[in-house]
């Protein structure tokens, strides 16, 4: 197809009329499909079924000999932090494992750092700023308004946010955090370069107490046989006298079981120190239990990359659904360009500027749910209403292969209408 925007007046309507009729036509199946958040599909979750019933014939002990049954091991158990180290990119002595959810984790440090400060403070943050590379995650997002810290976003470039942006903006000693998602980033897709994560240990900044706060969350989600790698955040920012930049998180929420699973702080000694201090008055310990079930489940970093294949093999084709239609409906019209991930749970989409919004509610109008548009930015607004997070993880492929059509069809129409409506305000 020529690009939309070239196209002669009678052809642009004959345009308008062909889809608006496909559209209909696809309205008129009354599909239900929701496609809004990243959730893993039942087929998913059925791979780590084995946890629900405990492994080892009841054999609560550990490898030191202590009953999982009860409290204590604040840091969590020696052979599940092993475990994960190499995932984690930090020994075993510095990691912290904790209960199912990172973003708690995160809300924590936050919270933490708000009342107490961090190490290298030398008073509790106050009005903080963080830098957030946009596209970027909703919840991130939202923990910064919940707690009324200044949002600044700066753009992503493909392998990483725009350093010349972040540098310029970390002069100021108000700036005490950046969000980052370095790896098959939510939901642009990014793989951070070895470039960027060295000029994000380096850079100097106006507050002696700035985090990154890394939030590893698709470390090893991959969507292709190619595993990326990234540079290691805490060797970086240690080989530059920055041992205390990094707050690195994770879980396996995306691995095992997403409302079971385990998450992870990792760190410096000090920073781990820190959270360990702080976490010892809000609780006795996490569930032991549970950490023992995923080592004696997962056992090794080998199983670990085994039981992740079996993810690829589930959600590859879903991703390839998508892109399939993306480029059957709009390659060469100009309506929208999107990412190709290779890992992660997202497509990051940038439809026509100023039909986001409308792709959204035809979509609803035709059984769609899609993530709302202005998500991915703060505030949910996205100053050029263009930006779109597609979720192929959670329907089935049969569901996805239908909702990537119905998507296409929203964006193309949405696309055309905004250019007719364009042409007619030029002629007013």
């Amino acid at each position: 197809m020529n690009r939309i925007a070239d196209l002669p007046d009678a052809d642009l309507q004959a345009l308008r009329r062909q889809v608006r009729e496909e559209y209909e036509a696809f309205r008129a199946r009354g599909l239900k499909l929701d496609m809004t958040r990243g959730k893993p599909a039942p087929d998913q979750l059925d791979l780590a079924s084995e946890l629900l019933a405990f492994p080892g014939n009841r054999d609560f002990f550990t490898e030191a000999g202590d009953d999982a049954r009860n409290y204590g091991i604040l840091q969590g158990l020696p052979e599940v932090r092993a475990l994960f180290a190499p995932m984690l990119g930090a020994p075993p002595n510095q990691i912290v494992v904790a209960d199912n959810s990172s973003l708690a984790v995160m809300h924590d440090c936050i919270v933490w750092a708000l009342l107490k400060g961090v190490p290298g403070s030398t008073e509790p943050w106050s009005k903080p700023a963080f830098i957030c590379p946009v596209p970027g995650y909703d919840r991130h997002f939202a923990l910064c308004e919940e707690f009324g810290i200044r949002m600044l976003p700066v753009p992503l470039t493909g392998h990483g946010p725009d350093m010349d942006a972040v540098e310029a903006l970390v002069a100021d000693p108000s700036v005490k955090g950046m969000w980052c998602v370095p790896k098959y980033s939510n939901p642009s897709g990014d793989v951070y370069s070895d470039e960027t994560v060295r000029r994000l240990a380096a850079m100097r900044t106006g507050a002696p107490d700035f985090r990154l706060f890394w939030d590893n969350a698709y470390a090893v989600h991959h969507l292709t046989e190619h595993r990326h790698t990234i540079a290691n955040i805490l060797d970086a920012c240690a080989e530059v006298g920055n041992p205390d930049r990094a707050f690195v998180f994770a879980s396996t929420s995306k691995i095992t079981l997403a409302g079971a699973g385990l998450a992870f702080f990792a760190s410096s000694p000090a920073n781990v120190a820190w959270y360990l201090a702080r976490a010892f008055k809000r609780t006795i310990g996490p569930d032991k239990l549970n950490q023992l079930r995923h080592v004696r489940f997962l056992k090794n970093e080998a199983g670990l990359m085994r039981h992740m294949d079996g993810h690829r093999a589930l959600l590859a084709p879903k991703f390839a659904a998508v892109i399939a239609a993306l480029d059957s409906r709009l390659a060469g019209t100009g309506a929208a360009t999107w990412a190709r991930p290779e890992g992660g749970y997202f497509i990051s989409l940038d439809a026509t500027p100023g039909t986001a919004k409308q792709v959204v509610a035809l979509a609803k109008d035709a059984g769609l749910a899609l993530t709302a548009a202005g998500s991915t930015w703060p505030h949910g607004h996205d100053p050029h209403d263009s930006n779109l997070r597609l979720a192929p993880t959670f329907p089935s492929l049969a569901e996805v292969t239908a909702a990537s059509e119905g998507i296409a069809l929203c964006i193309l129409l949405a696309a055309i209408e905004k250019q007719c409506a364009d042409r007619e305000a030029s002629v007013r």
